[in-house]
């Protein structure tokens, strides 16, 4: 006897998220119900024209939004930029590179190079496995 496996569902924002699109963006009939799996899977292989759209031009979500910038999202929070931004508007704020953005990305370079020296640091310090892991 086969079990019938069930369908994994999730809410209209976490797919959203999981798309790397701002949720209040996407289409209503996508916003109306849940998306299973096998449709966000779809969704990701090949994307209709409203969700290329949004990729291309936003508005894009908070964590988009700091990974173009360069930044983290503790530092947008701390520039005060809380609503989702498009593409123009990003690169209006490289183009400006105002004070926020430089000591921002300054900020998360060093924890870049933070957390790289604590990793080299732990690989080195790890007692070789007798089992050979």
């Amino acid at each position: 006897m086969t079990r019938q496996r069930s369908i994994q569902t999730m809410k209209p924002a976490t797919a959203a998220k999981k798309l790397g699109v701002h949720p209040d963006a996407t289409p209503d009939e996508f916003r109306a119900g849940v998306v299973s799996r096998d449709e966000l899977d779809a969704l990701q292989a090949d994307p209709p024209e409203w969700l290329r759209e949004l990729r291309r031009n936003g508005p894009h979500p908070r964590q988009v939004v700091a990974d173009r910038l360069g930044v983290s999202i503790s530092g947008l929070a701390r520039a005060e930029i809380t609503e989702p931004l498009t593409t123009a508007q990003i690169a209006a704020l490289k183009e400006e590179q105002p004070e926020w953005l430089r000591r921002e990305r300054n900020i998360r370079a060093e924890a870049q190079r933070a957390e790289a020296r604590l990793r080299a640091e732990r690989s080195e310090n790890r007692p070789d496995d007798p089992a050979g892991r």
